[in-house]
């Protein structure tokens, strides 16, 4: 591409200073802002430096080797998160694979990176919005580790034929997201015939989240689950952890409770414990790789045939929100797509021996509680396994979320009957992967329907057996 006269690092971060605070329709000389997703990014390139913005494999910044993002957030609370994922290149399925990461195109586009953010306002126009920060950002050695984990972990999959089954959660840090007009947006692969959706280089909004808080905002640092990131040459983040926990496996939660000292009956107490295992303090979710990587741990009990003891449920969704979304652009989407869960898993056994047997716990069968059979142990610790959705099982949830948009859009059917108010939204036995059932404190727990009518919260769910399946040895 053609260069710009800013030729250094230095001269790319002062012109990028002297924006901030600026209103952007100050800024705008071109009329961007009037368009749609990326404006103000076209607005900085365009009107501040003055190139015209391109998809090029080069920097931005060609003589300097920065490339230049423009990110915004949301304060919510007092706290600072990414609004969005961070876009980088396209992946050429037919040349990328021949590279190593320091010769791929990412890494030559965006090993520096000029990160220039803003506050993203509901209801306020772009030009009154401003930068209001600019750094040149590289990567710390111990995320370039899991990082060039993560393209290998792509590059695998396209050398082995495989490009049409990538997916964001796939992925730790560095992830393959779709880049498209729609889903018809594909490419050829190498080493398979089936066409694959286009996709481009991203880094998690989650990672992008501890970027904002740790180099743009401030200095936050959490505490590191990896010490040195030389653990990771001869082993993936993945294994390492199961590797760290392995030789807890068999134990009882009250087992471990007292092994470690832990007085504590909360909500998250196995998150805590974890935690413990890994030799770190507080909660696993708090740790410096899970929140960048915004792995989700789930605990998952299995009874003595291997059957989920209960299905997993997502946040209770609006009623009125939820008609006007589109399935792209669906917080269910972006967590199941995206997201890498760390199943925790728990497993009771049927025994003889009185003193293993534990008092009846509750098992959730058909949307009714019933109690476990007799002569089963404590749930004990299993396994933990990384997982993250498969397309196909995607677009079955896709399915699921489609019918219940269309159902309350027609009108939702609610019925009394002696147990409560029913509705005919998707249940359990409509689909092998998810169903929608209430979720609120009790029946009390409503939210208005766009026909005015109120009804008890409810959200999305992931099947029992479901569940089960993929945990299976």
């Amino acid at each position: 591409m053609e260069g710009t006269r800013y030729k250094t690092k230095e001269a790319v971060l002062q012109r990028a200073k002297e924006v901030i605070g600026l209103p952007l329709k100050t800024v705008d000389k071109t009329g961007r802002l009037s368009t749609g997703k990326g404006a103000i990014g076209t607005v900085i390139e365009e009107s501040w430096y003055g190139y015209t913005p391109n998809s090029e494999s080069e920097p931005d910044f060609p003589e300097a080797g920065v490339e230049l993002k423009v990110t915004p957030y949301i304060r919510s609370n007092g706290n600072i998160r990414a609004k969005e994922r961070l876009v980088c290149n396209i992946i050429n399925y037919m040349e990328e694979y021949k590279r190593t990461f320091k010769t791929s195109s990412f890494w030559h586009k965006c090993n520096t990176m000029l990160l220039m953010s803003y506050e993203h306002k509901d209801g306020v126009p772009k030009g009154e919005l401003a930068i209001d920060e600019a750094v040149l950002f590289s990567f710390p050695e111990e995320d370039l580790v899991i990082i060039e984990q993560d393209w290998e972990m792509i590059m695998n999959k396209i050398r082995g034929g495989q490009a049409h089954t990538i997916s964001e959660g796939d992925t730790l840090y560095l992830a393959a997201c779709t880049k498209g007009a729609n889903a018809n947006s594909v490419r050829s692969q190498p080493f398979s015939d089936t066409k694959a959706k286009q996709r481009a280089y991203s880094l998690k909004s989650s990672y992008m989240t501890q970027i904002l808080n740790s180099y743009i905002f401030g200095s936050i640092k959490n505490e590191r689950i990896i010490k040195d990131p030389r653990a990771l040459f001869d082993t993936t983040f993945e294994r390492y952890i199961e590797e760290k926990l392995r030789p807890y496996y068999g134990k009882t939660i009250s087992q471990l409770r007292k092994m470690f000292d832990v007085d504590s009956n909360a909500k998250n107490i196995v998150e805590i414990l974890l935690a413990k295992m890994l030799g770190v303090s507080g909660n696993i979710s708090h740790t410096e790789e899970f929140k960048k990587a915004g792995i989700v741990p789930k605990t998952v009990r299995l009874l003595p045939n291997g059957r989920s003891k209960e299905s997993m449920s997502f946040p209770t969704f609006d009623f009125i929100k939820i008609v006007n979304e589109k399935w792209e652009d669906s917080a269910l989407y972006d967590t199941l797509s995206s997201t890498k869960f760390m199943f925790v898993v728990f497993q009771s056994e049927y025994t003889d021996d009185p003193n293993e047997m534990t008092s009846s716990f509750n098992v959730v069968k058909g949307g009714k509680e019933q109690t476990a059979p007799s002569g089963a142990t404590e749930f004990k610790f299993k396994k933990v396994q990384f997982w993250n959705m498969p397309d196909e099982d995607l677009e079955e949830v896709h399915r699921v979320w489609d019918k219940t948009v269309q159902t309350i859009k027609k009108g939702v059917t609610l019925t009394q009957t002696e147990k409560g108010v029913s509705n005919d939204l998707p249940k359990q036995s409509e689909s092998p992967v998810a169903h929608v059932r209430p979720h609120g404190k009790d029946g009390n727990d409503k939210l208005p329907l766009p026909d005015g009518r109120m009804m008890a919260k409810q959200c999305f769910w992931l099947n029992a057996n479901y569940i089960a399946e993929q945990v299976r040895d």
